[in-house]
């Protein structure tokens, strides 16, 4: 095959590619309005109905069988009570038929979250990162709006249901970051090149867990400073920032000598790799354990270039970020 002649396929293939996307994606979203409305019907039937239970039992089990025969696989009374969920979590909307994005399963397992604002948060992040359910049950399960709530006001908080905005440094944050994916137990003994190694490996899982626009630039970036040599452990950029993030892995508690040394890199890659149309660089420090106390002392009051954050390498107790969320509101 010809240059010519593969490029076309190529143009082709990408067009029907584009097509059967767009037929999948609208075929969902027509199914997800329609099983909305179906537990519409089914709340309507039951509340205009006999005010018995034993009526709402009968009436999804016979709707099931009656379905399932004509139609087939998907109307079990499971997957009905599902609809009526699904349209009992909805049915504030102001708008349905182009607001319903995800599958039916993002759907189901969104139902689950009884904070409105935390379920419009994971809703509105899925969407437009386009996470897998299995990535929307990790994020979920790491508790993601949690960690970034507690980095933010009272104000921001508010805001944050309508998904992750990045209009800052700060913005990017998360303390802690979840390093589960790594396999690395908690109470285990490996070196800082075991984890750069294993960050590596699962750069895909990193990568979800450092946020939105992140792309990866470089491990062991050399670096000489009048003839020594340094050694950045990962340098990333951030096209929502425009800007690079140099990230720093300390597998023991932070000392001041690690921020210092961290502030040497972005003054370094802000004179000499960053370009006159990009921002500030950003550093992050990923420590086991640090002190607050010490992290103010030795940063300078107007910081907005380097972060300390503490990493877990083991999924947390969700519910213990709730209450720590909870008891600073």
């Amino acid at each position: 095959m010809s240059l010519v002649e593969n490029s076309f396929y190529k143009e082709i293939k990408k067009l029907l590619q584009d097509a059967r996307q767009k037929v999948y994606q609208s075929i969902n979203s027509t199914m997800t309005l329609t099983y909305y409305k179906i537990g519409k019907r089914i709340v309507e039937e039951e509340q205009g109905g006999e005010k018995r239970a034993e009526y709402g039992k009968a009436l999804l089990k016979n709707l099931s069988e009656q379905l399932s025969k004509e139609f087939g696989k998907g109307y079990s009374e499971q997957n009905l009570k599902n609809m009526r969920q699904f349209y009992l979590s909805y049915k504030k909307r102001q708008t349905l038929s182009s607001e319903f994005k995800l599958s039916w399963s993002h759907y189901i397992f969104l139902t689950r979250i009884e904070n409105i604002s935390e379920r419009e948060f994971y809703e509105n992040e899925a969407s437009e990162n386009s996470w897998s359910l299995r990535e929307l049950k990790r994020e979920f399960n790491s508790g993601l709006y949690e960690r970034l709530a507690l980095s933010k006001d009272k104000k921001e908080v508010t805001t944050l249901s309508k998904g992750q905005s990045i209009n800052s440094a700060k913005d990017i944050i998360k303390d802690p970051y979840i390093l589960e994916f790594v396999g690395l137990p908690e109470l285990s003994s490996y070196s800082e090149s075991e984890l750069e190694q294993k960050l590596i490996d699962k750069l895909e899982h990193f990568l979800l867990e450092l946020g939105k626009g992140f792309t990866f630039v470089a491990r062991q970036k050399r670096i000489t400073i009048d003839e020594k040599h340094f050694k950045v452990d990962l340098v990333f950029y951030n096209r929502f920032l425009k800007s690079f993030v140099v990230i720093d892995l300390k597998i023991g508690e932070l000392k001041h000598q690690d921020i210092g040394q961290m502030l040497m890199y972005v003054n370094y890659f802000d004179r000499y790799e960053k370009q006159e149309d990009e921002n500030p660089t950003v550093g992050i420090i990923l420590c086991k354990d640090k002190s607050k106390a010490l992290v103010e002392l030795t940063l300078p009051k107007d910081n907005s270039q380097i972060y300390a954050s503490k990493y877990l390498t083991v999924l947390p107790d969700k519910e213990e970020f709730k209450k720590i969320l909870e008891e600073g509101e």
